[in-house]
């Protein structure tokens, strides 16, 4: 290939400088190495990023990723980041009709006698508790045994099911269904379907398969910092990538942005990346190695070689700036509930239903989704406003189903989930928007080609493509760190391209940045 004159040679290029790619440039950096970013958008941060997202509205929304589980304790210490992660008093509600009343079930953080009693006013007993704590329990567990793994040379199967307590709900998650898996310990439709939304979460799978994908989205969901729970980061996303950001600059890496990277070559010693800057002029740069932080099938597209199957994101995103909470209909504080995460239309059987209407190329008639206000736990992204985010992620719309009408299909979409979380309010939600400065409501949605046209993210794929269990899948990777590419100049660091990504982690990064440190 040939082109412009090259610059000065780094030791790592990284390509893409959302959260892995700033955690693989400050630990790089940290450890001596130099170390360039470059990053297509005007600024960096990827899918983790906060914006004011409507004109002359004061208010700092989590554009896209919006909760953090994932985030090693390990990365925040040994990077310094100040990030503040605030836990939620309530963990989830779900509201719903039964029996001719409005109701809802309550999930505490602490699950105490508020969440008994719950159980027991949508079952009728005290026994679909003790089988859900019983589940949680053992999935607690697991998750304190798996969690400091994520951060290791990748293990051998036998030998990490050897480290785990409960080996049999280990091999149980990966060989079984799912929805068999949950069936073993809970028996009514609505508490299933509350367990089930974890493997479904940025994932089109089916429940009753035994191909472990949903598995793999649940375990995820489930072992972030040995708890599993999902915090709420202060400040918004940005103020994580921010945080990373600034790790990597203090630590001597340079991060350019407005940089879209064209094309990797490779060679024995070392590689060369190309890129254009906003005006379009070319400019490229020796490395003795590329970290990629793009999702595989670009990474592809960046050497020249065929990519591979296209993955496809299957998600809803609504954002919405409030005047005021509305009011639940069974009468919940909407203040304590909207703090947690609101499942609405999420039934076992609800998932089941939207997912055999989407693979069969139709938009589901009931939109399982959640809901949730980061506002209430943190009021610093609205300042003094008075208002309130709300935050809706909706399942099973996979990105095929908005090919033929883009713009169309997204707004039925909306209108749709909009009808089905009015049916638990006392008013209209869209009585309770806020205006922007040009008088419009302030709801912004996303389709996975949204996601896709704005991020660079293939198909929208939140995960860039399915996740991976978080064990060695061959002796070859056995106390690796599951980052290795074709081309031995080149490692992954995206959340798809490595075997433990996923969510707003930053193990992609790590993985490739203690690989790339190994081998020196």
């Amino acid at each position: 290939m040939t082109g412009p004159a090259t610059t000065a040679r780094y030791d790592a290029v990284v390509v893409g400088g959302g959260h892995n790619g700033l955690v693989a440039a400050a630990y790089l950096a940290r450890a001596g190495w130099s170390v360039l970013l470059l990053e297509r958008l005007g600024s960096v941060g990827g899918a983790a990023v906060s914006s004011q997202v409507f004109p002359g509205v004061d208010v700092r929304l989590s554009a896209y990723s919006y909760l953090v589980s994932l985030l090693p304790d390990r990365i925040v210490s040994d990077l310094a980041l100040p990030v503040t992660l605030v836990d939620r008093a309530v963990a989830s509600y779900t509201p719903l009709h039964r029996g001719g009343r409005a109701g809802g079930l309550l999930v505490e953080r602490d699950e105490g006698p508020a969440t008994a009693a719950s159980f027991r006013d949508l079952t009728g007993s005290d026994a679909e508790f003790a089988g859900w704590q019983r589940f949680y329990r053992r999935l607690g567990a697991l998750a304190e045994d798996l969690a400091p793994t994520l951060t290791e040379p990748l293990l051998d199967e036998a030998v990490l099911a050897g480290r785990l307590r409960d080996a049999e709900l280990w091999r149980d998650l990966r060989e079984r269904p799912l929805a068999d898996v949950v069936g073993d310990h809970l028996a009514d439709d609505v508490v299933r379907g509350v367990a089930l939304t974890d493997g479904l979460i940025g994932t089109s799978a089916d429940l009753h398969a035994a191909d472990g994908l949903a598995g793999r989205c649940f375990l995820y969901h489930l072992i972030g910092n040995g708890t599993g729970r999902w915090r709420v980061p202060v400040g918004g996303m940005g103020a994580v990538s921010g945080a990373m950001a600034t790790a990597a600059r203090a630590a001597g890496a340079e991060l350019r942005t407005g940089a879209t990277v064209t094309a990797i070559e490779t060679r024995d010693d070392g590689v060369t990346v190309h890129w254009t800057d906003a005006d379009g002029a070319a400019s490229a740069v020796d490395a003795g190695h590329a970290v990629s932080g793009a999702a595989p099938t670009v990474l592809d597209e960046l050497l020249g070689t065929a990519p591979g199957p296209r993955p496809s994101g299957s998600q809803l995103k609504v954002n919405m700036v409030l005047r005021r909470l509305p009011g639940l209909r069974s009468g919940a504080d909407p203040a304590a509930m909207f703090s947690g995460t609101v499942h609405v239309d999420e039934a076992a059987g609800q998932l089941d239903a939207a997912y055999a209407r989407s693979v069969a190329g139709q938009l589901p008639d009931v939109i399982p989704f959640e809901v949730y206000c980061h506002s209430l736990s943190d009021p610093t992204i609205v300042g003094d406003t008075g208002l309130h985010t709300l935050t809706l992620f909706g399942l099973h719309t996979p990105a095929e189903l908005y090919a033929a009408d883009p713009a169309g299909t997204r707004d039925e979409a909306v209108r749709r989930v909009l009808v089905q979380l009015d049916e638990h309010l006392t008013e209209p939600l869209t009585d309770c928007l806020a205006v922007d400065a040009d008088g419009r409501p302030c709801l912004q949605a996303s389709s996975p080609l949204d996601v896709e046209a704005s991020l660079a993210m293939p198909g929208g794929h939140i995960f860039h493509g399915d996740l991976s269990w978080p064990v060695a899948a061959t002796p070859a990777q056995v106390g690796g760190w599951g980052v290795a590419t074709a081309h031995p100049r080149v490692v992954a660091a995206s959340s798809g391209g490595t075997v433990r990504g996923g969510a707003v982690s930053g193990l992609g990064g790590f993985a490739a940045a203690q690989h790339l440190l190994a081998g020196r």
